[in-house]
C-alpha cells in the first residue's frame, strides 16, 4: 500500500512547495502594485514575505537533519526573544486586559508550539518528557511577563498537543483550525463594524479597550474607501485619526486582516488568508506523524488568533518563528525514501519518526 501511495504523496509536496512560492510571489507582486498606486511603502510587507520564506526553507532543512533538536532551539530561541521584545521592543506590548498581545505573546505562542512539535518528533520518552516540560514553562514564562494571551495561547497549543494523539484524521482536525480562524476573522471585523448584540460588544470592547475598536473602525472606513486597492502598505498611520491622536501609536491598526483591507483592498485581505492557508494545506501534505502536523496548525491557528487582534505579525521574529515552524513540522526527514500514507488506518501515522520500524 505504501508503494501505492508514494507517488501521489510526492506531487501533493510538489504542489505545495509550488503553491507557497506562488502565494508568497503574489502578496510581494500586490504589496508594489498597491504602494505604486497609493504612494505607499511596501517595505514592510515585502520583509514579512521574505521572513516568512527564509523561515520555511529553513525549518526544512533543520527539520530534515535535527528535528527534535532543531525545535527545542527554536523553542529556546523564541522564549529569550519573546522576553527581551516584552521589554524593548516598541509595540512589543498592549496595555488591555489581554496582557502582551504583539511580539511577546506571539513569541510565547510559537516557543509552546515548537517544544510540543520536538516532543512528537523525538522517539525518546525522556527528551519528550522535556520538551513538554519546556511547554509548560514557557506558559509559566507567559504570566511571569503579564502576557494573559501568550498564555491562553501557549496553553492551549499544549493541550491541543496532548489531544492530538487520538485524532485519526488530520484532515478533519486542520479544517477545525481553519473554521476557527475564519471565525475569530470575523468577529473583529463585526466589532468594527459596530453589528454585533450590544451586551457582547460591550464585553469584547472591555477587553480589547475602546482604543483598539476605533483603530479597527478607522481601518473598515478606509477599506470601503478603496476596496479594490486600498490606501497603499505603511499608510494606515498617516490616514488614521485614532492613530495620530495616540502618544504611543505605532501606525498599525492591531489587526492584520483589517490591516490587508484598509492597505491593500480586498486582494490583499484574500492573499493574506491564501497564505495561511497555504500552510494548513502543506501540513497536510506533510509527511510527519499527524499528531505533530496538527500541534503546528494549533500553534499558527493561536498565532492568527493573535494577529487578528493585535500586531503581531508586524515583526519580523514573529513571521520568521512562524514559517520556521511550518518548516519543521513539513520537512521530510534525511533517510526516509518513502513515506506512509497520510492517512492510514493503522496506527503508523500517530507515530514519530524515531519510533517507526
Amino acid at each position: 500500500m505504501a508503494s501505492a501511495m508514494r507517488p501521489g504523496l510526492r506531487q501533493r509536496r510538489t504542489v505545495a512547495d509550488a503553491t507557497g512560492v506562488a502565494v508568497l510571489g503574489a502578496c510581494a507582486t500586490w504589496s508594489l502594485v498597491t504602494a505604486a498606486a497609493g504612494d505607499g511603502r511596501p517595505e514592510g510587507v515585502l520583509l514579512a514575505v521574505l521572513a516568512v520564506g527564509a523561515g520555511y526553507a529553513s525549518g526544512r532543512i533543520c527539520g530534515a537533519l535535527v528535528p527534535a533538536a532543531a525545535c527545542g532551539a527554536a523553542a529556546l530561541g523564541a522564549l529569550a526573544l519573546a522576553a527581551a521584545s516584552s521589554q524593548g521592543v516598541p509595540g512589543g506590548g498592549a496595555a488591555s486586559p489581554l496582557g502582551y498581545t504583539g511580539a511577546a505573546a506571539a513569541l510565547l505562542i510559537l516557543a509552546a508550539g515548537a517544544a510540543c512539535c520536538g516532543a512528537w518528533a523525538t522517539g525518546r520518552p525522556p527528551a519528550r518528557l522535556v520538551l513538554r516540560l519546556l511547554a509548560a514553562a514557557v506558559a509559566g514564562a507567559a504570566l511571569a511577563l503579564d502576557s494573559m494571551a501568550g498564555f491562553v495561547g501557549a496553553a492551549g497549543v499544549l493541550l491541543c498537543s496532548l489531544a492530538a494523539a487520538r485524532v485519526r484524521y488530520r484532515a478533519l482536525g486542520l479544517a477545525g483550525f481553519a473554521l476557527v480562524t475564519v471565525v475569530l476573522a470575523g468577529v473583529s471585523w463585526a466589532v468594527a463594524e459596530d453589528v454585533l448584540p450590544d451586551g457582547l460588544t460591550v464585553s469584547l470592547e472591555d477587553q480589547l479597550t475602546q482604543h483598539r475598536v476605533l483603530l479597527w473602525q478607522d481601518a473598515l472606513t478606509l477599506a470601503k474607501d478603496d476596496p479594490a486597492l486600498g490606501a497603499g502598505p505603511g499608510t494606515f498611520g498617516e490616514l488614521s485619526a485614532t492613530a495620530q491622536q495616540s502618544v504611543h501609536a505605532d501606525g498599525k491598526p492591531h489587526s492584520a486582516p483589517l490591516q490587508q483591507a484598509a492597505e491593500q483592498g480586498v486582494v490583499g485581505a484574500v492573499l493574506l488568508a491564501s497564505v495561511f492557508g497555504w500552510l494548513l494545506y502543506a501540513l497536510w501534505c506533510s509527511s510527519r506523524a499527524t499528531p505533530m502536523v496538527l500541534t503546528a496548525a494549533a500553534t499558527l491557528t493561536a498565532l492568527a488568533a493573535l494577529a487578528a487582534v493585535g500586531n503581531a505579525l508586524s515583526f519580523t521574529p514573529v513571521t520568521a518563528g512562524a514559517g520556521l515552524l511550518a518548516g519543521l513540522a513539513t520537512a521530510w526527514p534525511m533517510g526516509e525514501e518513502l513515506a506512509p500514507p497520510l492517512d492510514p488506518a493503522g496506527s503508523e501515522e500517530t507515530r514519530p519518526w524515531g519510533e517507526r520500524s
